[in-house]
């Protein structure tokens, strides 16, 4: 008991030491490398190499609720947005419904994703499509090589322009002479998304949403898509980029809409006045997406009440470091068999 608390607050020293000596290299406001992934709490960092999941996770999605074996992938970022490395099983804590759950899975290894692209090409992007199809273009370089893709474009109506492909730049070649016009079916283009991962070849699955605005023109409404995405095992990233002086309601309400959508599913929103950031921070999500760890734990009585369970993710380290970022599923819906 003494040894487990000792080697503890070794591992909660070390990470607390290597934060600081990260930021003051870098400085807490600096422009960093998005690739300098810094926190470590052992010796070497974590080496990132494709790795088969357990036999339930390989074969379903990230929660499953037909095995015996419930699975979450967890990011861990710094004020940087960068993905923290390095932590070991004990220093999380899982929560279902608040009761406490012994993991009985870790890993922080990679694994091929399946990702799906949705792209704003409504006409207010005309003047940011070029940095877009970049933002694109970034992302794909940082995703892993094993990694499938598809592409949704939306204006009017949503359209499926990229099948499930493993190249890249079979995507970003269906951008090439976009020309934006319409308005925006933003709510429709998720929808379709869910939908479309249905046939994902892999286990963990991911949506980016690139967009300037709200929805003014889709035929499902938010209470229909927050349905379908709490129902779905996607992460949700997105892209808002936004002026500073917004013209119409729906593009006042989009960043908070992006975050509402988003945030339950483990993923992440980002909002920014500057569509040149858009290329940076796409690329910054593909590396997140390579840098989870999967926590897997054993549901109470295996449960099959067909009622959503939800879920919490907790770290246990120095009290020194409370500006680490937890992104984690918020829950799952149980079978009702």
């Amino acid at each position: 008991m003494v040894q487990a608390m000792s080697a503890s607050r070794a591992i909660s020293f070390r990470v607390f030491l290597s934060c600081l000596l990260a930021l003051a290299a870098s400085g807490v406001l600096a422009q960093t490398s998005v690739d300098d992934v810094h926190v470590t709490t052992r010796e070497n960092t974590v080496s990132l190499a494709s790795t088969a999941y357990p036999g339930s996770y390989a074969s379903g999605g990230l929660i499953r609720t037909s095995v015996d074996l419930v699975l979450v992938p967890v990011t861990i970022t710094d004020p940087l947005n960068r993905p923290v490395v390095g932590l070991a099983e004990d220093n999380f804590r899982l929560f279902e419904n608040k009761k406490p759950q012994a993991i009985r899975h870790f890993s922080s290894e990679d694994a091929p994703v399946s990702l799906g692209i949705i792209m704003d090409t409504s006409g207010s992007m005309s003047d940011k499509i070029e940095r877009a199809r970049d933002a694109v273009t970034r992302f794909c370089e940082a995703a892993n090589p094993e990694d499938e893709f598809f592409l949704i474009t939306f204006s009017d109506e949503p359209r499926l322009a990229a099948d499930f492909t493993p190249r890249p730049e079979n995507v970003e070649s269906e951008l090439v002479g976009t020309h934006p016009k319409g308005r925006t079916a933003l709510l429709d283009a998720i929808y379709m998304g869910l939908e479309k991962m249905r046939q994902a070849r892999y286990a963990r699955k991911a949506l980016l949403i690139i967009s300037d605005g709200g929805d003014n023109h889709s035929r499902y409404n938010l209470h229909d898509v927050k349905s379908a995405i709490k129902e779905a095992d996607v992460m949700i990233y997105a892209v808002g980029t936004y002026d500073r002086y917004f013209p119409t309601m729906e593009e006042v309400m989009g960043p908070e809409l992006l975050s509402d959508l988003a945030g339950p599913t483990g993923g992440q929103a980002f909002t920014l006045t500057n569509p040149n950031d858009m290329p940076d921070v796409a690329r910054r999500i593909g590396i997140q997406l390579r840098h989870q760890y999967l926590l897997g734990y054993r549901p109470p009585s295996a449960i099959h009440d067909g009622q959503w369970h939800k879920i919490s993710v907790k770290l246990s380290l120095s009290k020194q470091l409370p500006f680490l970022h937890i992104h984690a599923r918020a829950g799952y819906y149980a079978s009702a068999q």
